[in-house]
């Protein structure tokens, strides 16, 4: 798994998991938004951590900044 996500993306992805986390907490934890809320939490959360965002992957993005050395040793040879 290549990172696919730059660190504004990654930090981006923390917040939205902590304000659902709340979100989910304002409005009880037993309702179905609440459950939605945890699930999107999740998955922020874990996309953040690890840098990797599958949906990124099919639609061919990355907001990984590009190491210019690895292009320019690729270039090179």
């Amino acid at each position: 798994m290549n990172k696919n996500e730059g660190n504004t993306d990654r930090i981006i992805r923390a917040v939205v998991a902590i304000i659902a986390v709340v979100a989910a907490a304002l409005v009880g934890f037993g309702s179905p938004i609440a459950w939605v809320l945890l699930a999107v939490a999740v998955i922020m959360g874990v996309t953040a951590a690890v840098g990797f965002c599958p949906l990124y992957r099919i639609f061919g993005m990355s907001t990984c900044p590009v190491d210019t050395k690895v292009q320019q040793s690729a270039a090179v040879r």
